[in-house]
């Protein structure tokens, strides 16, 4: 089941919304402003954005700008009555557009096309791990592990020099401000969450240097 967040600010459309795209098997998370759009992305991994573009605090065309700058890939369809935006839409990163007012299974035939080629795309494994680049989410033995942003990560970052020694200070580089660096005691904590989700996968600690993913 593929889990939506739209962003719509008219209530009464937003629900109608709703209503069509849950009675086609689809999980909604409801945005009315940009700002509550932006929060709900940090907070959950969705497989699809559907954003109006004039909505309140922070218009659709700028969250999507701000979720591209932070390496969020997740497609996303526009919908709008301006086709005047077209063009700052898609340079935002947008993936398809629907103009308002549209026919409702062209809407649903449109997500399922752009669900479909984007879950086509490569997802690396190793071993029972596999990560998931569009959705950014990683599964363990076919099953979507429940992360925080850090484990995440975290993991993805073990992942990506599997067999290999990661360094603490580079734990700490990538997943810490500068200026609140992380304790060696912070770092354990999360190796501690993370092994506990991966019973069958060795995660080494080399003591005084980092930590190391067995594949």
């Amino acid at each position: 089941m593929s889990k939506i967040l739209l962003l719509e600010d008219d209530l009464l459309f937003g629900e109608t919304l709703i209503d069509l795209l849950e009675e086609n098997g689809y999980t909604i998370t409801h945005a009315p402003n940009g700002q509550s759009a932006i929060d709900a992305s940090f907070g959950e991994n969705f497989e699809l954005y559907i954003l109006d573009i004039n909505v309140p605090l922070i218009d659709g065309i700028q969250v999507l700008r701000e979720l591209r700058g932070a390496d969020d890939t997740t497609p996303c369809i526009f919908l709008t009555s301006h086709k005047k935006m077209l063009k700052s839409a898609f340079m935002s990163g947008a993936d398809d557009y629907i103009t308002k007012p549209f026919d409702s299974d062209e809407l649903i035939l449109r997500i399922e096309a752009l669900l479909k080629r984007t879950s086509s795309k490569s997802v690396e494994c190793i071993g029972l791990l596999c990560h998931d680049e569009v959705h950014k989410r990683i599964l363990y033995d076919k099953k979507e592990l429940d992360l925080s942003k850090k484990e995440y990560a975290l993991l993805l970052l073990l992942m990506k020099h599997a067999n290999n020694t990661v360094p603490k200070e580079l734990i700490s580089d990538e997943l810490w401000s500068a200026s609140k660096g992380a304790s060696d005691g912070a770092i354990r904590v999360y190796i501690n969450r993370i092994k506990h989700l991966l019973p069958q996968m060795s995660i080494e600690n080399i003591r005084g240097v980092g930590y190391r993913l067995v594949s």
